[in-house]
C-alpha cells in the first residue's frame, strides 16, 4: 500500500495537481463591518480526478464568501464581495471584465442571475445557468475538437451533458455549428420568455451588443496566494438589462463560483489538468490557459455546483410613482445634491394616498429658486441665499450632504484599486485652471512648455499619494465638473480660495516645482458658481483628424457636462469625457472627434466632481482633502458634524446658516460638505401648496432622517438631522420655517398692484402657471420648464377664478391653476358673471385719423413720384 500511494503521488505531481491536505477552517471577511455582513456563507469544496482507475480527491477547501448589501438595492449600487479560502489564481487578465476576463485559472466568477436558490418555487423562478447573465458568446459557447472538450468528461454531469452536442440541441443554422466538433451552449433565457441562442454574437441579447450602453458587469475577480479576494460587484436593474429583467416584482440573485477545476470521470487527461500559471502570475500577453480550471466552463455541472447564491431585494424603480399613483405631482425644483435622499423618499409620500405625490425635477439651483418665487413651483431645494425679488422666501434645512471628488485609479503591475487619494486646494486649482499640458499637443500652449502632463506626473501630487504610475494620460489633466451654475461649483470654489497657496497659484506665482497656471485664467474671481473654459487655444497638429476639425483642445480635455450624476456613472465606467478620438467610418469618410473609449482595469486613471450622495450608492472611492495642518479628511459622518459646528444660525430664523470654509478648514470638518434647503415663499404660496411643502419639511425632517435603505430613508451619503446634537439648530429652523410656510403670514414688497401670487382682484396665478411642477424630471441646464402636458382648451381666458373664495385668493386660475394639479377645480365654486365689454373710443383720435391717413397717401404718392424720376434719369 506505500508503494502504491508513492506512486499514485508521483503521478499527481506529474499532472501538476496538488496533493489533497486537511482542509483549513477560513475565518469569514467582509468589507466595512466585517462582523456584520448582509450575507455570509462558508461551503466545503472539492476536485477529484481518476487516476490509474481511482477517482481521487485532490483538492478540498473551505470557502467563505461575504456580501455588504442584499436588500433595497438600486440599478448600477455596487455591494462588496469577498471571499476567502479559494484557490489561488494563476495567469491574472488585465481586465476581469466580460470575456477580458476568460484566460485566467482558478479565478472566482461572479455573476447576476434572475431566480433564486429555492426548490419550491416554480421552474421559472428558479435559478440556472440559462438565466444568468453574461456579455460575450465566448461565456456561452464552446465548440472544440472533442479531444479538447474537457465539459464531457465532468463526473457531475448527466448523460445529456456528456453528449457530443450539449445545452441547446439541436443548435439554429445561423450559429454555423461544425458537425465533427464537440459543442455546448447555454443560451440565455430572457425575463420575457425570449430564448437568445447565444452562439455568436448576434445571436446575443440585445443589452450585450457591441457598444451598448453599460460595460460588462460580470467578471472572474483573481485570488491572492492566501485564498483572499474581494470585488465591487455592480448590480442591476430592469432599467439598466431589460432582458435580465431584476425588479422589485422579479427576484433575482449574485451567484458567486469559486473555479476549482472540473472533476473528470475518467482518466482523460485535458480534464486532469491543474493549471499552467503559478499562483500570483500574470497574463497580461493572453496566452492560452488549462480550460478545466478557466472560468470559461462556470456553467458546467462541477463549477454549478460549488455555487455561492445570493438572493438580491431591489428597491422601487425611479418611475415607481408615476406607475403607481396616477394623482399629479407637486413639484420641487433644485439641487441635484437631493437626488438620492429624494429617490427614497419619494414612495414614503405617492404610496400613502394621505400624502401628497412629491416630485424632485432636477436642475440648477438658481432655476428651481427662480421657479419657486416665481410661482412655477411649490418649493425649490437650494444650499444657498438666492436674491428673491418678489414674495418673501423662507429657508428650511433639509439635508446636510456635500460634493466630493470621486476616482477610480489603479495600482502599477496590476495590484487593484488605489484607495487612499490625497488632494489639496491647489492641485484642484491646477485641474479646474486647464494647467496640465495633457500631451505632447498641448506643450506649445503659450507658458506652459515646463508643465506636467497630467496630475499623475505633478511632484506635488506624488508626494502625496506615492507609487502610482507615471504615464501621461490626458484624463489625468482634468477634473470631469460641471458645465452649469451650481451651488457645488460655488462651495468647491469657496474651498480653494481660501487656501493661499491655490490663490497665489492662481494670481500667477508658480508652485515650487515650477508648474504655472495657465494664462486664460490667470486672476480669475473666485469662488464663482459656474466654472468658465477660457482657453481658446488650437493646438497645431499634423494629423489630417485634428487639422479638419480644429477646436480649443484644453477645452476638448475638459469637456464638462450637465449633471453629477453623469459625472459619478462616468467614473463607474472609467469613461473620461475627453474629446480627443479620431474616428471615421471608411477611409474616405472625413474625420471626427468623439469621446475617448473607457479605461482598461489596470490602467483607470479618472477624478470627477461628485455628490456624496451618488457616491456612496455607486460605491465610488472619494478623494481626502487637505485642511489645517496638513491633515486630510473625507466625507465621513465625523468630518461632516465638525464642520456643521461652525453653522452660524441666521438671526432672521429663516435664511440660510452661515458656514465659513476657512473655519471649516481650521477644524479639519470635510470642505465639502454643505446644508440643503426647502426654500419656498411666505405670503402668496395657494394654501394647498403651502399644506403640502410644510408637511415634506416636517416628515423629512423627522422620519426621513432615519438611516437606511428603505423607503422614505435617509440613504448614505447624508448627515442625519436631529432634534439634539450638532445638527439640532437645523431641526429647530426647519420646523419654524414649516409654520411659517404654512401661514402664509409673510410680507410682500409694494404688494397691492394686483399682480401678485393670488391675492386682491385674483388676478394672480397658482404655483404651476401652466408650466406644471413635477413636469420636468431630469436635469435641465437652461432651466426651462416645458409644458406638463395637461388639457387647457376649457381653461378660459386666464384671468378669471375657478375658486376665487372669500377672500379673493387665485387658488385655481382660469389658466389652468396650478400645473401639477392638471387645472383641478373646486367643485363648491359658482361661476363669476363678468359684466359685458363696451366699446371705447377717444374723440382726439378720431378726428386726427383721417389726417392720418390722407399724409400716409400724400407720402407714398411723393416716394413713387421721385423713384420714376431717378429711373429716367438712368436710362437717359
Amino acid at each position: 500500500m506505500r508503494r502504491a500511494g508513492t506512486l499514485l503521488a508521483i503521478g499527481l505531481v506529474a499532472l501538476g495537481l496538488p496533493v489533497a491536505t486537511a482542509p483549513a477552517t477560513a475565518a469569514p471577511g467582509g468589507s466595512g463591518d466585517p462582523s456584520t455582513p448582509a450575507y455570509s456563507q462558508t461551503r466545503h469544496l472539492t476536485r477529484t480526478i481518476v487516476f490509474d482507475g481511482q477517482p481521487i480527491e485532490v483538492d478540498a477547501r473551505d470557502v467563505t464568501v461575504t456580501a455588504s448589501r442584499t436588500t433595497e438595492l438600486r440599478g448600477r449600487e455596487r455591494i462588496d464581495i469577498t471571499w476567502s479560502g479559494a484557490h489561488p489564481s494563476g495567469g491574472r487578465a488585465a481586465s476581469p471584465y466580460g470575456e477580458l476576463g476568460m484566460l485566467q485559472e482558478y479565478p472566482v466568477v461572479i455573476l447576476q442571475c434572475r431566480g433564486v436558490d429555492d426548490p419550491t418555487l416554480p421552474a421559472d423562478q428558479q435559478l440556472a445557468p440559462e438565466t444568468c447573465w453574461t456579455s460575450s458568446r465566448i461565456q456561452r459557447t464552446q465548440s472544440m475538437d472533442a479531444s479538447q472538450a474537457v465539459w464531457r468528461h465532468d463526473a457531475f454531469g448527466t448523460e445529456a451533458d456528456l453528449a457530443d452536442k450539449s445545452g441547446l440541441v439541436p443548435l439554429p443554422a445561423e450559429c454555423n455549428d461544425p458537425p465533427t466538433f464537440s459543442t455546448h451552449t447555454t443560451a440565455f433565457r430572457a425575463a420575457n420568455g425570449t430564448v437568445h441562442t447565444s452562439c455568436t454574437a448576434e445571436t446575443m441579447a440585445p443589452e450585450a451588443a457591441v457598444g451598448a450602453a453599460f460595460p460588462p458587469a460580470e467578471l472572474a475577480a483573481f485570488t491572492d496566494a492566501d485564498g483572499n479576494g474581494s470585488a465591487k460587484f455592480e448590480v442591476r436593474s430592469d432599467v439598466e438589462n431589460e432582458s435580465l429583467g431584476c425588479s422589485d416584482t422579479v427576484a433575482c440573485s449574485v451567484v458567486v463560483i469559486p473555479i476549482e477545476g472540473i472533476s473528470c470521470v475518467d482518466d482523460d487527461r485535458e480534464c486532469s489538468k491543474a493549471g499552467r500559471f503559478e499562483p500570483g502570475a500574470s497574463n497580461y500577453a493572453n496566452d492560452g490557459v488549462d480550460l478545466s480550471v478557466s472560468p470559461q466552463l462556470w456553467w458546467s455541472p462541477s463549477n454549478w455546483r460549488n455555487r455561492f447564491s445570493i438572493p438580491l431585494d431591489f428597491g422601487l424603480a425611479p418611475d415607481a410613482c408615476d406607475v403607481l399613483d396616477s394623482r399629479p405631482p407637486t413639484g420641487f425644483y433644485g439641487s441635484e445634491l437631493m437626488a438620492q435622499a429624494s429617490l427614497q423618499w419619494s414612495p414614503a409620500y405617492c404610496l400613502d394616498k394621505k400624502r401628497f405625490k412629491f416630485q424632485h425635477n432636477k436642475m440648477p439651483d438658481a432655476a428651481g429658486f427662480n421657479l419657486a418665487e416665481t410661482g412655477g413651483g411649490a418649493a425649490a431645494f437650494v444650499s444657498s441665499e438666492h436674491e428673491a425679488t418678489g414674495d418673501p422666501m423662507a429657508y428650511a434645512p433639509t439635508a446636510v450632504t456635500g460634493f466630493s471628488i470621486a476616482y477610480v485609479i489603479d495600482r502599477p503591475d496590476n495590484a487593484g484599486e488605489y484607495g487612499s487619494l490625497r488632494l489639496n486646494a491647489r492641485l484642484l486649482a491646477k485641474l479646474l485652471t486647464q494647467s496640465y499640458v495633457g500631451s505632447e499637443r498641448g506643450r506649445t500652449h503659450p507658458g506652459m512648455s515646463q508643465n506636467p502632463a497630467s496630475i499623475n506626473l505633478d511632484p506635488e501630487f506624488q508626494r502625496l499619494n506615492p507609487g502610482l504610475d507615471v504615464v501621461p494620460r490626458e484624463a489625468g489633466a482634468t477634473l470631469l465638473s460641471l458645465s452649469e451654475s451650481s451651488d457645488v461649483l460655488e462651495t468647491l470654489t469657496s474651498y480653494i480660495a481660501q487656501d493661499a497657496d491655490a490663490m497665489d497659484f492662481v494670481k500667477g506665482k508658480p508652485d515650487p516645482w515650477g508648474m504655472r497656471i495657465n494664462p486664460s485664467y490667470r486672476k480669475i474671481e473666485l469662488p464663482t458658481p459656474e466654472w468658465p473654459l477660457l482657453d481658446d487655444y488650437v493646438a497645431p497638429s499634423s494629423l489630417e483628424c485634428y487639422q479638419q476639425n480644429p477646436a480649443p483642445y484644453f477645452t476638448q480635455i475638459a469637456a464638462p457636462v450637465t449633471s453629477l450624476r453623469k459625472i459619478a456613472e462616468a467614473v463607474l465606467d472609467a469613461w473620461p469625457n475627453v474629446q480627443t478620438k479620431c474616428d471615421r467610418a471608411t477611409s474616405s469618410d472625413p474625420w471626427k472627434i468623439g469621446r475617448v473609449d473607457r479605461q482598461g482595469v489596470g490602467t483607470r486613471f479618472m477624478l470627477g466632481l461628485v455628490s456624496t450622495g451618488d457616491a456612496e450608492r455607486l460605491g465610488l472611492d472619494q478623494a481626502e482633502l487637505e485642511t489645517a495642518g496638513r491633515t486630510y479628511v473625507g466625507p465621513t459622518a465625523s468630518a461632516m458634524a465638525r464642520a456643521l459646528r461652525l453653522a452660524e444660525a441666521p438671526e432672521d430664523g429663516d435664511t440660510p446658516f452661515t458656514l465659513d470654509m476657512r473655519s471649516v478648514v481650521r477644524a479639519h470638518g470635510y470642505p465639502g460638505t454643505m446644508i440643503v434647503y426647502t426654500a419656498a415663499r411666505t405670503a402668496n404660496l395657494p394654501e394647498e401648496d403651502a399644506a403640502q411643502v410644510a408637511e415634506f419639511v416636517r416628515i423629512s425632517t423627522t422620519e426621513g432622517q432615519h438611516v437606511g435603505y428603505g423607503n422614505g430613508e435617509l440613504p448614505a451619503g447624508y448627515l442625519p438631522i436631529t432634534r439634539s446634537g450638532v445638527t439640532a439648530p437645523l431641526w429647530k429652523q426647519a420646523q419654524s420655517v414649516a409654520t411659517a410656510i404654512s401661514e402664509q403670514k409673510g410680507t410682500t414688497p409694494d404688494a397691492g398692484d394686483g399682480t401678485g401670487g393670488g391675492t386682491g382682484d385674483g388676478t394672480g396665478s397658482g404655483t404651476g402657471g401652466g408650466l406644471g411642477p413635477g413636469s420636468v424630471t431630469t436635469v435641465d441646464g437652461t432651466g426651462a420648464v416645458p409644458s406638463s402636458g395637461t388639457d387647457t382648451s376649457d381653461a378660459g381666458d386666464g384671468t378669471g377664478d375657478e375658486d376665487s373664495g372669500e377672500d379673493g385668493k387665485g387658488g385655481k386660475d382660469g389658466d389652468g391653476g396650478k400645473g401639477d394639479k392638471g387645472g383641478e377645480a373646486s367643485g363648491s365654486a359658482d361661476p363669476v358673471a363678468m359684466p359685458p365689454t363696451d366699446a371705447v373710443a377717444a374723440p382726439v383720435t378720431a378726428r386726427l385719423l383721417p389726417q392720418l391717413l390722407v399724409l400716409v397717401l400724400v407720402s407714398a404718392l411723393l416716394a413713387n413720384v421721385i423713384r420714376l424720376r431717378n429711373l429716367r434719369r438712368r436710362r437717359s
